[in-house]
C-alpha cells in the first residue's frame, strides 16, 4: 500500500504530507501510532512529536527551523508557528568519502557534439551578438529582426501573430465583442523551420541584450565583461559579434581581457564594432551585418563528431520548487549528478541563498581545508550582504514556495542541495568564474532562477537541468534548460514546458535511482541534437546579469 506521509531522517521530528490527510487520520510512525489533529496539505509537513516555543524543528537530519508557540503531536506546521533557524557552521574534518554509483552501462557511451579548438566540446552551434552596453540594445534587435527572418530561423511567436490576424480579420468583419471572445482562434504551427534555414548547421543567432556596460561599480563592469567572456568562450558558442559604443565603462579591451583569462588560444571568430568609432547607425549596421554573415558561413562547417561523456558539463538548477522538490525531483538529479562525477563529468550547484543550513556538510565534502575555507568565506559574505539592506536568507522562500510546503529557507535549502548528490566539492567558484575540474563545483549565484542559471551557462555548463515543484518556463539563449517536474500533476497540466516527471517517485512508480537513471539517458539525447529541451522549442532566451549583493 502507498504511503501516505514520508520520514526522510530518523533525527527528524516533522514528517511529509504525501497526500491531502485529515485531521482525525491515523498516523504510524516509528513513535507509535497516533491521530492528526489539523489537516494537512500534500507537500507540507506536520510535527511527529510535542514541541513547545524554542525547541528545534528537524528535517533532512539537520535543524530547519525554531517552534516560535506551542505545536501539538500531528499538528501541521506554517509559518504562523515555525521560524527560519539554522545551525553554525566552522571549518571541520573532511568528509570526502561517497559510495561511487555503477557505471558500467554508460562508460563507453558517447554524444554527438560539437569539438572545439581548446578541447572542450559543445551540444550547440550558435553564434552570439552582444551589446558591451544596455545603449546598443536597440541596435541589436535590429539585427535580430534582420537576421531572424533573413536566415530561417523559427520566430517562437507566429503563432501568436496569426493568432492577431485572425482576429484583426473579424474586426474588420464587423464580428462583435461578445462573439471573438466566444471563438475559439487557432494556433498556426512552425515546423518548415530547418528546411528554410539557410545555415543548417548553425542552431541559431542569440542576442544577449542587458541593463549594464555603464553607470555602475567597477565590480559591476568587470563581473559584466566575465559573464560576456564566458559565453563568447562557451563551447555551444561558434563565434561572436561584440556592438560597442565607445565611452561606456565596459570596454573591449576588457572583454578581450577576461576572454583571454577563460581561454588563453582563444581562436573563434570574433568580431567587435565600436558604434562612435565608425559614425553613422546605418554603417555600423552594415559592417556588423556582413561581417556576422561571413562567420555564420564559417560555424556552418562545423558538425557534430562523437565525444565521451566526460566532456559533459551540467548545471543543476531549480525554481517553483514545492515540498516534493527535496524528496522526488532534486534527488533523482543528484543520483545522475553522481553518475556523471563518477564518469568524468563537471556538475555546478549554485544559489547560494538556498544553501543555507547545510553549510556544514557542504563545507565538510570540500576536497581540502582551501576549498572549505572559500565556500564558507563566499557564504558568509554574501549573507552579510544581504542582511546590510534588509533582507537575509531566511527572506528567500518566495510565496509560491510557502504556498507548498516550503515554509522556511531551511526547509527549502535542505532540499535544494539534494541535486549534488554525494561526491565530494572538488572545486568553488565566485561569480563569474568558469569550470576548469571535473566533479562536483559549487558556483556562487543569487537564487533567482534566471539570473543563476544564466551565471551557470556562463561558467561553462553546457546543458542545464531544472527541477520545479510549480511550473516555470525559464530557458537559455545557448544552453539547453530541461525542466524536470516533482509531481506528475504539474507535468499533465504544464506538459508544454516540462520534459521529464519525477513524481514517479512521489506515486512509488519508480525509484530516486530508476529516474536519475532515465534523466542520464535523456541528458545523451539531448547532449547529441536527437530531442530539443521544451524551453528551447519556446523560445525561452532569458538573460540577466548578476548585480552583485541586492539579488536572493
Amino acid at each position: 500500500m502507498k504511503s501516505k506521509t514520508l520520514k526522510i531522517n530518523r533525527t527528524d521530528n516533522i514528517e511529509v504530507a504525501l497526500s491531502d490527510l485529515k485531521a482525525g487520520d491515523a498516523i504510524n510512525s516509528d513513535a507509535g501510532t497516533y491521530d492528526l489533529v489539523t489537516d494537512v496539505q500534500a507537500k507540507h509537513k506536520f510535527a511527529t512529536i510535542d514541541l513547545q516555543p524554542g525547541d528545534d524543528v528537524r528535517m533532512y537530519g539537520v535543524l530547519v527551523g525554531k517552534a516560535t508557540e506551542a505545536i501539538k503531536k500531528g499538528e501541521v506546521i506554517t509559518t504562523g508557528n515555525v521560524s527560519h533557524a539554522a545551525n553554525n557552521y566552522k571549518l571541520k574534518e573532511r568528509k570526502t568519502g561517497w559510495e561511487v554509483p555503477e557505471v558500467s552501462s554508460w562508460r563507453d557511451k558517447t554524444f554527438m557534439g560539437y569539438h572545439r579548438d581548446n578541447g572542450k566540446v559543445g551540444v550547440a552551434n550558435y553564434w552570439l551578438i552582444i551589446p558591451l552596453v544596455f545603449c546598443e540594445n536597440k541596435n541589436v534587435q535590429v539585427i535580430q529582426d534582420a537576421f531572424m527572418k533573413g536566415l530561417g530561423y523559427h520566430d517562437n511567436d507566429s503563432s501568436y501573430y496569426n493568432q492577431v490576424q485572425q482576429l484583426v480579420k473579424m474586426h474588420r468583419a464587423g464580428i462583435a465583442v461578445e462573439d471573438i471572445l466566444s471563438i475559439d482562434i487557432e494556433t498556426l504551427g512552425t515546423d518548415a523551420e530547418a528546411e528554410n534555414r539557410v545555415f543548417p548547421n548553425v542552431d541559431g543567432v542569440k542576442f544577449l541584450t542587458h541593463s549594464l556596460g555603464c553607470g555602475g561599480t567597477k565590480d559591476d563592469t568587470i563581473n559584466l565583461c566575465g559573464l560576456l567572456a564566458g559565453y563568447i568562450t562557451h563551447p555551444n558558442v561558434a563565434g561572436a559579434t561584440v556592438l560597442s559604443l565607445g565611452c561606456q565603462n565596459a570596454q573591449i579591451p576588457l572583454l578581450k581581457e577576461e576572454i583571454a583569462k577563460r581561454d588563453p588560444q582563444f581562436s573563434k571568430p570574433l568580431y567587435c564594432f565600436e558604434q562612435q568609432q565608425v559614425g553613422t547607425e546605418s554603417e555600423l549596421m552594415k559592417l556588423a551585418i556582413k561581417q556576422t554573415f561571413a562567420g555564420l558561413m564559417q560555424a556552418n562547417d562545423l558538425k557534430r563528431k562523437p565525444a565521451p561523456l566526460s566532456k559533459l558539463c551540467i548545471g543543476l538548477e531549480c525554481g517553483g520548487s514545492d515540498g516534493f522538490s527535496g524528496i522526488s525531483a532534486n534527488p533523482a538529479l543528484g543520483y545522475t549528478s553522481d553518475l556523471l562525477v563518477a564518469l568524468g563529468s563537471s556538475v555546478i550547484l549554485s544559489e547560494f541563498p538556498e544553501l543555507c543550513g547545510v553549510e556544514q556538510e557542504l563545507s565538510d565534502r570540500c576536497i581540502d581545508e582551501t576549498v572549505a575555507r572559500k565556500f564558507m568565506t563566499l557564504m558568509t559574505a554574501y549573507h552579510e550582504r544581504a542582511k546590510a539592506v534588509g533582507s537575509g536568507f531566511d527572506s528567500n522562500p518566495s510565496a509560491g514556495n510557502i504556498r507548498d510546503g516550503l515554509i522556511t529557507d531551511a526547509i527549502k535549502s535542505a532540499g535544494a542541495a539534494k541535486k549534488a548528490g554525494t561526491s565530494p566539492v572538488i572545486d568553488v567558484l565566485d561569480y563569474p568564474q568558469q569550470v576548469s575540474k571535473s566533479g562536483l563545483t559549487l558556483l556562487c549565484t543569487p537564487g533567482s532562477d534566471i539570473e543563476s542559471t544564466t551565471a551557470e551557462v556562463g561558467a561553462g555548463a553546457t546543458l542545464v537541468f531544472f527541477t520545479t515543484g510549480l511550473g516555470t518556463p525559464t530557458g537559455n539563449p545557448i544552453a539547453p534548460v530541461v525542466k524536470i517536474s516533482t509531481n506528475t500533476t504539474l507535468y499533465k497540466k504544464m506538459n508544454d514546458i516540462i520534459d521529464i516527471d519525477a513524481g514517479t517517485i512521489i506515486t512509488g512508480e519508480e525509484t530516486i535511482e530508476q529516474v536519475g537513471e532515465r534523466i542520464l539517458d535523456y541528458i545523451i539525447e539531448i547532449a547529441s541534437g536527437e530531442v530539443k529541451a521544451k524551453a528551447e522549442a519556446l523560445g525561452h532566451n532569458d538573460f540577466i546579469p548578476w548585480k552583485r549583493g541586492i539579488s536572493l
